[in-house]
């Protein structure tokens, strides 16, 4: 399949451009909207978010990843290899995570450009393409060469300590994997001081919590409630760790 990641918005045409794209290219492959509202020009949460839900894709996906602040500048176009996986975007931060994580990995430049090629939208008119053909066989070589991994030049830390996301419920993510947390330490955000529940119902309504969510991301919420409001909580916000 491929899975689109981006950050082109709910609404407006970006999506429905790229997805007609992959139709055109690789008809007989399924395409999942994965994320259409990934952090707005912001590689660095989104790459934390990226780790973490594309590790629920068996391998052979091909994941379209399209958060690209520096489009048409000097950001290189990639494929990155990792566990099996192929993310197809721009090397500006975004697959630092997945790479780093993976127990093997290997990152390419992509090398073929199309005929026309737009200065402003290269998720339709260069990762697409390149995404469909890796879907449908072809092999990476043909397409791209051989890359180094720039990452360590960012630095960024292997888990973030900030909300990468806030969902539809106003839930919000962190950058934290849980396992790697106490399961009795408490974060502190927005403020306050937050203990550690299992399931929403474990605590009172209006009350914040932090839980370990479904793709191991550790993420705030309040009971009936929604965390951003309640806590004043923006993607960036910090959080601190409390033992």
């Amino acid at each position: 399949m491929i899975a689109l990641f981006t950050d082109f918005g709910l609404a407006g045409p970006y999506t429905g451009q790229v997805m007609a794209v992959l139709h055109r290219d690789a008809p007989d492959v399924p395409v999942v909207s994965l994320f259409a509202d990934a952090p707005s020009a912001r590689p660095k949460p989104s790459a934390y978010l990226l780790a973490a839900y594309a590790a629920w894709f068996p391998a052979g996906t091909v994941l379209l990843c399209v958060v690209d602040p520096g489009v048409g500048g000097a950001r290189r176009a990639v494929v990155a290899e990792a566990d099996g996986r192929l993310y197809v975007g721009p090397d500006n931060g975004l697959f630092d995570l997945v790479l780093r994580r993976a127990a093997g990995a290997r990152l390419w430049e992509i090398t073929r450009r199309p005929e026309r090629l737009s200065a402003s939208f290269h998720g339709r008119d260069l990762f697409a393409p390149v995404a469909a053909r890796l879907a449908t066989g072809h092999q990476i070589a043909a397409l791209a060469k051989p890359a180094a991994d720039e990452s360590a030049s960012r630095a960024w830390p292997d888990d973030l300590a900030e909300i990468v996301y806030i969902d539809h419920y106003g839930n919000a993510m962190t950058g934290l994997r849980g396992a790697l947390l106490s399961q009795a330490a408490r974060l502190i955000a927005g403020g306050r001081t937050i203990a550690p529940a299992a399931t929403f119902s474990a605590v009172p309504p209006g009350e914040a919590f932090w839980y370990t969510n479904s793709n191991g991301l550790a993420e705030i919420a309040v009971n009936s409630g929604r965390a951003d409001a309640a806590l004043g909580l923006a993607i960036g916000s910090p959080i601190e760790i409390k033992a």
